[in-house]
């Protein structure tokens, strides 16, 4: 963003019109010569049509002169954002259950993990300055993305999860044990998990009622989520014939999900379509919000030496010009 420091400066261009007038009666007045064999060579008529040439490169530089005392400045605007920032792990189950086809998105039939990764997405744009990471689990839990402020490169590890990658079975408190490793030895405001599940735990070497005492040994609030519609759900079955959807029964354990959250201090939340999705990860949001404190400042670079280094060239081209080509009597 350009400004100027001392503005009221350009008040000084409204006098370039007075100069402009003396000029033009000074170059009315002439001298009688008895012949035009007394003028020099160079005083020609075929220069006169450009005489006024010098006086305008003159005015140039006065203009770039009064421009360099108003003292132009490039501002460079900065903002500083300082917080006590919350550091939270979303954990996400990507069991084989979670290909099941009972969620929509724009009326369009989806399975469970896109719907949540839709939602996830915009969950992570909406914090400021908190650390985020990513744990994903199924059979086994890994840790998809430690906790980052890059947003962006947690986001492009998130459009890589998918249904099965950590295998078909559901290791609940695995996954919390690896959650809480990530976060344990971090100094922050808070430390959450989000964890995010449509079966039970039927894999994995620790129970989730551990993994929750784990959490909550360490101050690590846990927020679960139990996602789906209970019964029977479409599925999408790789038969002889294709693919088929399937009607499977699939039971959420939201006894053991509302006692992990008990244990730990946190909150147990169902999901059962994309807009109720949207609302827990909302309420998430505010529960744990960080109060960032924005700072603004700005940095000036000055310009006006550029203006007057101009000035001087174009004040040495005049007088060059007026002492050769365009030299004028008197």
């Amino acid at each position: 963003m350009l400004r100027f420091q001392h503005p009221l400066f350009f008040l000084l261009l409204l006098l370039l019109p007075l100069l402009f007038y003396f000029e033009k009666k000074r170059r009315h007045s002439f001298v009688l010569f008895s012949s035009n064999d007394l003028l020099p060579h160079d005083a020609s008529a075929s220069s006169a049509p450009f005489i006024w040439i010098p006086w305008f490169i003159r005015m140039l530089a006065l203009v770039l002169i009064i421009t360099a005392l108003a003292r132009p400045q490039l501002a460079n605007v900065k903002t500083e954002i300082s917080s006590e920032g919350v550091d939270i792990m979303l954990t996400l189950d990507t069991s084989g259950s979670m290909q099941a086809l009972d969620f929509k998105i724009q009326d369009e039939e989806v399975d469970r993990l896109t719907a949540v990764k839709g939602v996830v997405v915009d969950f992570i744009k909406q914090r400021i300055s908190d650390r985020i990471g990513m744990v994903v689990f199924g059979e086994m839990a890994y840790t998809q993305c430690p906790l980052t402020l890059d947003y962006d490169v947690l986001l492009s590890f998130l459009d890589e999860v998918e249904v099965g990658a950590a295998g078909d079975a559901t290791a609940i408190g695995d996954a919390l044990a690896l959650s809480v490793k990530r976060l344990k030895d971090l100094k922050s405001k808070s430390k959450i998990i989000i964890l995010l599940t449509d079966g039970k735990s039927n894999a994995g070497k620790i129970t989730p009622e551990k993994g929750a005492e784990l959490a909550a040994t360490f101050g690590i609030k846990v927020y679960t989520i139990g996602i789906g519609t209970k019964g029977l759900v479409p599925y999408p079955q790789k038969t002889m014939f294709g693919m088929r959807r399937m009607m499977v029964q699939v039971d959420i354990d939201e006894e053991t999900l509302e006692k992990i959250a008990n244990t730990t201090g946190g909150k147990y939340f169902h999901a059962s379509n994309v807009e109720g999705l949207k609302e827990i990860y909302s309420t998430i949001d505010q529960m744990e919000k960080s109060e960032a404190k924005v700072k603004h400042y700005q940095e000036y670079q000055e310009l006006y030496l550029g203006f007057l280094i101009g000035a001087l060239v174009l004040l040495l081209l005049e007088l060059v010009l007026r002492e050769t080509k365009y030299k004028v009597f008197p």
